[in-house]
């Protein structure tokens, strides 16, 4: 009996322990459990919806004339005037330079009178191929007669020979018609002779006239319009409306062709050359407005355009080439330096607050909140943003939740706290 009360109480005094043991581990799951609750990262969300995003890209540089050019000389010659200075205001085809006309005027008419000694000679040509059409005529007509005039003597030298062969004529009236033969022939063959010089003669006119109102003619006239356009070009227009920038020749010197007589540039409107990222290319447009701040006018606004976008990119930055043509109100001198502003508007699309965005060796993600409370890591593709908010192209659906506070302290699979 008193082993059976030793046994109870060391009972009781083992369950005693395995209580206490209990109570400590409960009491240590608690704080546990507790202290886990109280380390989840407090995150604020915002859900994905649909809207449109607005940019501005900012782009500096130096205003420079919208156009320029050099004038210049299309053929040598002395200098007599200049008409223009530096600083002056020309109109396009204003004349400009002249250079010396005198030696070119006088080869201009020693020209033109060769051209009429052509014209002169091609028309003594005309009368001779007339004359040798009459010469050649009468020659033919001679030549005729002289043949008939041979065959009737050939006819009758002929019947006489029969008749003195047979005794019934004398010999002396065979004499007489074989002179008679004799100088008929002698007749004839002048007459052929001077028929085919006069058909010579003609040819020889018609040849001349031929050369006279065709090559002749041609390389005069040729030599005669080269000296009238080096009398037109002897006075330098100029090819633009501006501003005379530069002068490099005065009265009495000596211009070459292709060497700049005077410099112009166009400043009633100017231009701005910008590159801009690639991301931005497909947002801009020929024609779209520019605003233009210049740093000599403080808070003033110019108006601009896009004039040129380049096809091809101009560094390893894949930036591409913008000219931005920048109208002038008068006072834009070039040189100054300024800066354009590209106003940029996406179209409409899955929007996202800038804080959202992380970025790890070249990808860009954010962290999507799922009905657990357990952030999930998500690569996104971005479009047109800004500093507060981006278009979010791939990568989220409308009505997702996605972290936008402490999102640096988060790893993909975090249980958070939404505040």
């Amino acid at each position: 009996m008193l082993w059976g009360r030793e046994n109870l109480k060391l009972f009781i005094a083992i369950v005693i322990i395995l209580l206490m043991i209990l109570a400590l581990g409960l009491v240590a799951y608690s704080k546990e459990v507790s202290q886990g609750t109280s380390e989840r990262i407090p995150v604020k969300v915002v859900v994905v919806g649909k809207g449109q995003v607005e940019s501005t890209v900012e782009v500096a540089g130096s205003l420079l004339p919208y156009r320029s050019a050099n004038v210049t000389a299309k053929l040598a010659g002395q200098v007599s005037a200049v008409h223009a200075d530096v600083g002056e205001e020309v109109k396009a085809g204003q004349l400009l330079v002249e250079l010396d006309l005198k030696e070119l005027k006088a080869q201009l008419k020693q020209a033109e009178a060769g051209v009429e000694q052509v014209k002169e000679q091609a028309e003594q040509a005309k009368i001779s191929i007339e004359t040798a059409k009459l010469s050649r005529e009468v020659a033919r007509l001679n030549a005729e007669t002289a043949k008939a005039d041979l065959d009737n003597v050939e006819k009758s030298y002929s019947r006489v020979k029969a008749l003195v062969e047979a005794g019934a004529a004398p010999q002396s009236q065979l004499d007489e018609l074989e002179t008679k033969l004799f100088q008929a022939r002698k007749r004839y063959e002048v007459a052929q002779k001077q028929y085919d010089l006069a058909v010579k003669q003609q040819e020889a006119a018609e040849k001349q006239y031929a050369i006279a109102t065709g090559p002749g003619l041609a390389q005069a006239e040729a030599a005669k319009n080269v000296l009238e356009a080096q009398l037109t070009n002897a006075q330098i227009f100029s090819p633009l409306s501006g501003i005379v920038t530069n002068r490099y020749i005065n009265p009495g010197e000596i211009a070459a062709p292709g060497v700049p007589l005077l410099s112009i540039a166009e400043t009633s409107s100017l231009k701005l050359f910008a590159t801009v990222p690639q991301e931005r290319v497909s947002y801009l447009a020929l024609g779209q407005k520019v605003s233009v701040l210049v740093d000599a006018f403080p808070g003033k606004e110019f108006k601009g355009e896009i004039d040129r976008i380049g096809p091809l990119s101009v560094s390893y930055g894949q930036r591409f080439p913008v000219e931005i043509k920048v109208a002038n109100p008068g006072e834009l001198k070039p040189g100054m330096t300024a800066k354009a502003l590209f106003h940029l508007k996406g179209e409409e699309g899955l929007i996202v607050p800038a804080s959202a965005l992380q970025r790890e060796a070249g990808e860009i993600f954010v962290f999507v909140i799922d009905p657990q409370g357990v952030a999930r890591r998500r690569a996104v593709t971005l479009g047109l943003g800004n500093e507060e908010k981006v278009t979010v192209l791939k990568g989220l659906s409308e009505g997702e939740q996605v972290a936008i506070t402490n999102v640096t302290a988060l790893q993909d699979g975090m249980i958070v706290k939404i505040d």
